[in-house]
């Protein structure tokens, strides 16, 4: 099966120019849409539940500026799957082709830790990555399990002790990216914890890219903190459905072009 590197090699993410930044120094951002997570049905109008509601969503996405796109399976019943894989990828290849698509591998999804793993190897058709929980007992399994099969690893970490445990892992540089991402709704207290984390990265000399994202009430926060750092982050109604100014916000592609925005306007 090809690895995630030769996926990139004719699939790659569309990185943002900074503004006044020569080309040879262009910071490698993305802007990657996450367009449902585990969000129930009536969480938004326009919350995508079905594999053709989540590839035109892919494909307005993709044209507001999305570098990826980040998704989580869903059976014919609406619930999340792992095995809706394989009836996901190829759709979403044929909508949004030459797109880097990454997966959940959430342990909630299958609630077994043999069943997660028995899933994940059978997939037949694969995405360019999946995203890991590093709070997850399996965690360090389901990572090994991926690079087995020649699918990419975005570890997520949401404490310091995530962080920690990232680190100790003997392959945890072989990693696509490291997500931060921090549940905590406190401001305060989650600008604290990814201060945390990012201080363990830099004392293991992880060189990782970074994505940091929020959720909820963090969303925006977090979105600032990401484009002042020069760091990729992530938006859509996985994470939140309000806009910048408060208000319930149309869908997936309009985030995206907010963000976006913010992003190619420097500052």
């Amino acid at each position: 099966m090809p690895s995630a590197l030769a996926l990139r090699g004719t699939r790659r993410s569309s990185a943002l120019d900074w503004p006044g930044q020569r080309r040879r120094t262009r910071v490698p951002v993305i802007v990657q849409a996450c367009l449902n997570g585990a969000r129930p049905p009536g969480f938004h109008p326009r919350l995508p539940l079905t594999i053709e509601a989540m590839a035109r969503d892919g494909i307005a996405c993709v044209a507001a500026g999305a570098g990826e796109l980040h998704i989580h399976p869903r059976g014919a019943d609406g619930r999340e799957h792992l095995a809706a894989v394989d009836a996901l990828m190829p759709a979403m290849r044929q909508a949004c082709p030459g797109t880097l698509i990454g997966v959940s591998t959430g342990a909630w999804i299958e609630d077994d830790e043999a069943a997660t793993r028995a899933c994940i190897a059978a997939w037949r058709h694969l995405p360019d990555y999946a995203s890991i929980n590093l709070s997850e007992p399996d965690a360090p399994a389901v990572m090994s399990l991926l690079r087995e099969i020649g699918v990419g690893v975005e570890a997520g970490l949401s404490t310091v002790d995530d962080a920690e445990r990232f680190i100790a892992l003997e392959d945890h540089r072989r990693v696509l990216r490291v997500l931060i991402e921090v549940g905590e709704q406190d401001i305060d207290e989650a600008d604290r914890i990814a201060t945390g984390i990012v201080q363990v990265l830099t004392r293991a000399g992880v060189a990782r890219p970074i994505l940091l994202h929020g959720f909820d009430a963090t969303v925006w926060h977090f979105i600032e903190r990401a484009r002042e750092q020069r760091w990729s982050t992530r938006i859509g109604l996985e994470d939140g459905r309000l806009s910048r100014d408060g208000r319930v916000t149309g869908g997936n592609a309009d985030l995206v072009a907010e963000v976006v925005a913010r992003y190619r306007a420097g500052g």
